[in-house]
């Protein structure tokens, strides 16, 4: 027991240990057979972990299922020493049949529990003579197998711990763009991992000992943040580090992170940890976008105001061309609409425009708009430039016959316009409605038809893959219109 207990000083290998147990066991009682029994709770099975003198396959391999009339789950259940004299008289009991191969004759075995009564296993000898297992023999087990319970606690919690260990070295190891340090409660760096020499560029060290003041830009140590830093931290128990910091090369890097204070048991601090990522690539390359976004927005106004002018131009060469009456005054009246639309896009300074504007603006360029003889109502949603200039056409053609032969002709009709989104699998999609009431129609212009209907029915569902309602009735235009928005 003496030479076990030098053993169990000495090594951190748990096999080790226990074969050593079973080799100084079966030699202290005679048998030369003795073996260690772990339980595997999930699979219901007693792993043969250890032992001596058992033939090749038997250690380290087999598992023996924890069945009801097995000699271990009655030694397990029994929570005390077993002892048999002779396994042919045995009726308590199964034997497994590789001891009664190996010629078992004679067993003793006793439970193994760790600290706190939790079950380990079974530490067991075993005689190919008849034997009578006397109370100084079973003593001697129960006094090994109470010795052994916190020596195999000890190292299953040593092996947890150098797992536990080794994954985290491996893991800070790997992630070379996380920078962690750990600085002493004076901020000076006591801890430089991996990720912090391969984002900063110092090695351990040159960093360790340094204030970690080292890795902030020149103008922040003038304001004082990396103190701002750490006091928060200290107050508060962690303060944000979203900044650019400084390598030792001289370049700078952007990190997103945080600074966290350790505290022991008592409160007392201990120091600070910092943790922080690698963005410069995406810092850098958000500020690109930012300055592309301002050049393409002022490029687009350019184009939307060249097309304002080339519209004006196309009109007044049409009205010096085609003169002002008839199908001339439309043309133009729809040119007009069209630079009304790029005005609008040029207004929210971008390739969008708000449908309700849109509507406003092309209500207001015929008649004034007032409730409650018109009624607009809808929430705000923006359409493509695409969507813009053909939507711009169609509610154009709806105003100019609303004026002419419906709602807006005099004050006797009412117009409602209302819009609004609907959501399914296949994304959004948009439905205007245009409703005209108390209008008195000729029989002739019922069955009229003309360009802006052919425009609303045809030119919108093959343009905008849209789909259209619509209706000249007695008392006035009823037209819906879908169509699939971003």
């Amino acid at each position: 027991m003496a030479d076990f207990g030098d053993v169990a000083l000495r090594s951190d290998d748990l096999d080790g240990v226990l074969n050593e147990a079973c080799r100084l066991v079966g030699e202290a009682l005679g048998t030369g057979r003795a073996k260690v029994l772990e339980i595997e709770h999930e699979e219901q099975s007693l792993w043969v972990r250890a032992g001596v003198g058992w033939s090749p396959g038997i250690v380290g391999h087999l598992r023996l299922p924890m069945s009801e009339h097995s000699s271990e789950t009655f030694a397990i259940e029994a929570a005390k020493p077993v002892i048999t004299q002779d396994i042919g008289k045995e009726e308590r009991f199964d034997v497994p049949p590789f001891m009664k191969e190996a010629g078992v004759v004679a067993l003793a075995n006793v439970p193994i529990f760790l600290p706190g009564g939790r079950p380990y296993g079974l530490l067991q000898v075993d005689d190919v003579r008849p034997r009578d297992f006397d109370d100084e023999d079973t003593q001697f087990l129960r006094t090994y197998a109470t010795i052994l319970g916190p020596v195999i606690d000890r190292l299953l919690l040593a092996r947890a711990l150098r797992t536990t260990e080794e994954r985290f070295r491996l893991t800070v190891e790997a992630a070379l763009d996380y920078a962690i340090l750990i600085s002493d409660p004076e901020d000076r760096i006591t801890d430089w991992l991996p990720g912090a020499a391969a984002v900063f560029g110092w090695t351990a060290e040159e960093a360790i000992g340094q204030p970690s003041a080292i890795i902030f830009t020149p103008e922040d140590r003038e304001n004082g943040q990396d103190r701002w830093e750490v006091e928060t931290a200290r107050k508060e128990g962690v303060a944000p580090n979203v900044r650019w910091h400084l390598r030792k090369d001289g370049k700078r890097v952007f990190i997103e992170g945080s600074t966290r204070a350790l505290r022991g048991p008592n409160g007392a601090l201990l120091g600070f940890l910092k943790v922080g990522q690698d963005v410069t690539e995406r810092r850098r390359s958000e500020e690109r976008l930012r300055e592309n976004a301002a050049r393409l927005e002022v490029l687009v106004g350019e184009l939307q105001h060249r097309s304002r002018n080339l519209l004006g131009v196309v009109a007044s060469v049409a009205s010096k061309t085609l003169g002002e009456d008839g199908a001339a005054a439309a043309y133009q009246a729809r040119l007009k609409a069209l630079s009304r639309a790029q005005g609008l896009l040029s207004e929210f300074g971008s390739d969008t425009a708000d449908i309700g504007a849109l509507v406003q603006a092309e209500l207001a360029a015929h008649v004034e708009v007032k409730p409650p003889k018109v009624l607009v109502s809808g929430p705000e949603v923006h359409l493509t430039s695409r969507q813009v200039q053909n939507f711009t056409l169609a509610l154009h053609e709806l105003t100019t016959n609303a004026v002419k032969y419906g709602a807006l002709r005099d004050g006797t009709g009412q117009l409602a316009i209302n819009w609004e989104v609907s959501r399914s699998e296949k994304g959004r999609r948009l439905a205007l409605t245009w409703i005209e009431s108390g209008v008195h129609l000729e029989p002739g212009q019922v069955t009229r038809r003309g360009y802006g209907r052919d425009l609303i029915e045809r030119g919108l569902s093959y343009a905008l893959r849209g789909r259209t309602e619509y209706v000249l009735g007695a008392d006035g235009v009823r037209c819906r219109i879908e169509l699939p928005i971003t």
